[in-house]
């Protein structure tokens, strides 16, 4: 596993949004909401590979791609659809159709991928319990895709409709960490990631002070106040 991904998986989705919100501003943290973990257990980390869904008939100009066959080792599989098949609000997608199966985990898990992620439906669930194969989706459908939909496009951008009227973009090779929360990403591009991992790991060494604090009769707001005056200096 590359350094980057070995020492992320340490961490937790909510300890990463700290460290995006705390560095970078940036206000989600740098989390996809209303994501359900189906399958897998524990935090997996990886670099995001994405995949296009399109409408079929909206796409006819377009050829089927075969992205199962290209999937990198360490990477998240990262399914999302066409702008216009998504919703703001719940169930976040139009088509009831899923969008990934039991054999798409096979394949994936055999080429060294460390889970998926489906902006969609997916099915096949007890499929990807028996592989322990880390995946997460909006919901669950039971038919096929092939009569309605149709990757497009793999290793490309995603567009993904947020429920707080955002739109947030996934693109090729960010990280990705996924645990019982739901997915964060760091975008890549923008992140020195020597520098977020640095600042996690003194964040998380001065909460568990404060939390031994707290335990010992100290007021919260006290030892917040002081225990995290040290992360100061590496903002």
């Amino acid at each position: 596993m590359s350094e980057y991904l070995a020492r992320l998986r340490h961490f937790t989705t909510c300890d990463i949004s700290d460290g995006l919100l705390n560095l970078y501003g940036i206000t989600n943290g740098g989390y996809f909401p209303n994501l359900v973990r189906r399958s897998g257990s524990g935090t997996i980390v990886g670099r995001a590979f994405p995949v296009l869904f399109g409408h079929k008939n909206a796409t006819q100009d377009k050829p089927s791609v075969n992205y199962i066959d290209n999937v990198p080792a360490e990477s998240i599989v990262t399914i999302g659809m066409t702008e216009d098949l998504q919703l703001s609000s719940a169930p976040y997608t139009k088509p009831i159709q899923g969008m990934y199966g039991g054999l798409m985990s096979t394949r994936a898990k055999y080429l060294g991928s460390h889970g998926t992620v489906v902006f969609g439906r997916i099915r096949d669930i007890e499929e990807h319990k028996a592989l322990d194969h880390s995946v997460f989706s909006y919901g669950i459908g039971t038919c096929a895709p092939k009569a309605v939909l149709k990757p497009i496009s793999y290793n490309c951008e995603l567009k993904i409709k947020i429920s707080d009227g955002t739109t947030e973009t996934i693109n090729p090779g960010d990280y990705l960490v996924c645990d019982d929360h739901g997915m964060v990403r760091i975008p890549t591009a923008a992140v020195d990631l020597d520098k977020l991992i640095t600042y996690i790991e003194k964040s998380i060494e001065a909460d568990d002070l404060v939390s031994q604090d707290i335990k010992e009769g100290k007021p919260a707001a006290q030892s917040q106040s002081e225990r995290r005056a040290i992360l100061k200096q590496y903002l």
